[in-house]
């Protein structure tokens, strides 16, 4: 077996095995243990983060994250991934935002040269445009880690209706116009809520009581589908025209359902929080005429306040 194959190798064995000791990496691959003490220094200097223990019962262990074998991209697969990563600068916060920053930089720096050149060339060519928000989301990571745990997580959140304290059980992050939003199974309400990540004050203060829920079979995609309907929530319908349409997905796409008829008209139509009818008659408002309201009353009702007030302002 030729050294680079061998170092190839070695470095995915040591990734899967995590601990282990010299003897055994030389008698699995067939050399001397001087000559795998050798092949481990060079790992370590390519960035495997190894850790020798003395003694008796001591060895090699990888510490921190693993280091990934060498992967094979193709000039067009290297540029789109570059690309994929490039669209998430717009975001203020991200759950992994120091090491896809790193993951950048050495994927542009091993890139040969005129594929870098490439790229430079494109980058005032390709973008992908979202909302820049000024507020921060600095609890990202935590409900990530806690949703794919199935943990159960304390936090201050300030809502509408003031700040409170709740322990939820995260399913998962998501970002949309701009702002990331956490579904979760809040315990105070025993049931699924919707937060919005930077309203989250803190996260962990304190212990969490709660026991966590097997959730395994909900996530961000169908955690709606198990919300429980009642008196919290009021039924919209909407109206609209082919540019409401275009406005709605982004801001409403994930709060009812959007149907889109041939024209590129079309209506909404689910179940909301009543909590939302101040933020709905805004938005519809803001609308005009691409957007009739059908239902519910209250929410036609919280409009015509809106527009009044907005009427009596004007002629102050």
């Amino acid at each position: 077996m030729s050294k680079s194959k061998r170092l190839m190798e070695l470095m995915m064995a040591v990734n899967r095995k995590r601990r282990f000791k010299v003897q055994e990496l030389a008698d699995e691959f067939g050399v001397s243990a001087r000559t795998i003490l050798r092949d481990l220094q060079e790992l370590s200097e390519l960035g495997v983060p190894l850790y020798s223990e003395v003694g008796p019962h001591g060895g090699y262990q990888v510490i921190r994250e693993r280091v990934l074998p060498p992967i094979a991209f193709t000039e067009e697969e290297a540029v789109a991934l570059f690309f994929a990563c490039q669209a998430l600068r717009h975001y203020s916060a991200l759950p992994f935002e120091t090491e896809s920053s790193c993951a950048l930089k050495k994927f542009y720096y091993y890139m040969p040269g005129d594929v870098r050149d490439r790229i430079d060339q494109m980058r005032n060519r390709v973008d992908f445009l979202s909302p820049i928000r000024q507020i921060e989301s600095p609890h990202l990571a935590v409900l990530l880690d806690a949703a794919v745990g199935q943990k159960v997580v304390r936090i201050e959140y300030e809502s509408r209706e003031g700040a409170s304290c709740r322990e939820i059980q995260p399913l998962g992050i998501y970002a949309s116009n701009g702002f990331w939003y956490c579904p979760a199974y809040c315990f105070e309400r025993q049931q699924f809520r919707l937060f919005r990540c930077d309203r989250i004050r803190s996260v962990g203060g304190e212990p969490a009581v709660s026991k966590p829920l097997d959730l395994r079979h909900v996530h961000i995609g169908n955690w709606e589908s198990f919300v429980k309907k009642g008196d919290a929530y009021v039924h919209v319908y909407v109206e609209l025209s082919k540019e409401g349409v275009q406005r709605c997905e982004p801001e409403l796409g994930r709060r009812g359902r959007l149907h889109v008829r041939e024209d590129g008209s079309g209506w909404l139509e689910g179940d909301v929080p009543r909590t939302e009818i101040p933020f709905l008659a805004k938005f519809f408002i803001g609308l005009g005429t691409e957007a009739k309201v059908r239902e519910p009353r209250e929410l036609i009702d919280c409009m015509k306040r809106n527009l009044s007030e907005m009427m009596n302002h004007l002629l102050q």
